[in-house]
């Protein structure tokens, strides 16, 4: 294998924390023995001296200046495109930079199984799918004195943390359902609400922001994940609750849905905090709760192999082959 000069472009980096920066220090281990740095814009200092063989730029609208002074450069060899939620559910349709940069691409990544539909009929042709990875995680025992869901992301409107917070109210304060919500007020007016929802309601708890190896310990202990958003691209923390052992309430949207499979019983309608309500009353009801979150954990088990570290690995490397070898 010809060892290449791979450049990374993510419009966040290790200080934001999110799933954008994630991914790019995931694929950067994940590249070797290529060589990979991640920068927040090309070219980068160093991008001047040392020539890049091939980019790949996460976000179509918030990288489209580093892919546009790619393009100027090298044409669209080695040019290659990685969609977010934001840029499948809003950005490609009316914003004119991130429709720039899906043109400019050799390739473009969409990383869940329903993402190459979203986009124009004239690039999907272009377009793979490379879903992400994680290691597997010890499924810790769970108590049986109350059900406890974690949520996790920060706190910001597409991630819907309203949704979390109404049903929350929802639940009766005896229904022995608890809730911790993980996540950094990237919204005030949010963060105030989630302040608002813990004063008002013992069993729902907003941690803030917390990091990752002591968010992966909470969702290892927790009996579900709640995953509320509105757009996804290919939520990680779905990966991680299901290689937790974990099993997952999440809203159909073709992002959870492409991960976690059309016929997933753990899906609610997006804002709709009444159906979410439902469904954690139901996994925590004596007569059929232990039945229903078995059969939760049973299909998460089954998709848990999509998400192996070697399936990301290969499928990385083919794709900075092929942009490589254009």
């Amino acid at each position: 294998m010809q060892k290449l000069r791979v450049v990374i472009v993510s419009p966040a980096l290790a200080d934001a924390n999110n799933g954008n920066w994630q991914t790019a220090r995931r694929w950067q281990q994940l590249l070797s023995p290529h060589f990979a740095c991640i920068v927040r814009q090309w070219p980068d200092a160093e991008g001047l001296t040392s020539p890049d063989d091939v980019v790949l730029a996460l976000h179509a609208r918030r990288s489209a200046d580093s892919v546009q002074a790619w393009h100027n450069t090298h044409g669209q060899r080695g040019l290659g495109v990685v969609l977010t939620g934001t840029d499948l559910y809003r950005d490609i349709g009316h914003d004119p930079l991130a429709q720039r940069s899906l043109a400019l691409a050799h390739s473009l990544v969409v990383l869940h199984g329903l993402g190459v539909r979203s986009l124009p009929l004239e690039h999907q042709a272009k377009a793979r799918v490379i879903l992400q990875s994680t290691g597997t995680r010890q499924t810790l025992p769970k108590t049986f004195r109350h059900l406890r869901a974690v949520m996790v992301g920060h706190l910001r409107e597409e991630k819907d943390p309203l949704t979390l917070m109404a049903a929350a109210r929802l639940l009766p304060p005896d229904a022995g359902v608890l809730i911790d919500h993980i996540g950094a007020a990237l919204d005030p007016a949010l963060g105030q609400a989630a302040q608002d929802t813990q004063a008002q309601c013992p069993h729902y708890r907003w941690l803030g922001a917390v990091p990752h190896a002591q968010t992966l310990q909470r969702i290892q202990r927790a009996h579900l994940l709640v995953h509320c958003s509105r757009m996804e691209g290919g939520a990680h923390v779905l990966m991680e609750a299901i290689c937790s052992g974990t099993p997952v309430l999440a809203s159909r949207i073709d992002g959870n849905v492409g991960l976690l499979g059309e016929d997933y019983a753990g899906l609610f309608a997006p804002g709709k905090a009444q159906a979410l309500a439902d469904l954690l009353l139901a996994c925590r009801s004596p007569q059929s709760g232990h039945t229903l979150v078995a059969h939760l954990q049973r299909q998460c088990a089954l998709r848990a192999p999509l998400f192996e570290p070697s399936a990301e690995r290969a499928a990385l490397h083919r794709w900075v082959q092929d942009l490589w070898t254009l």
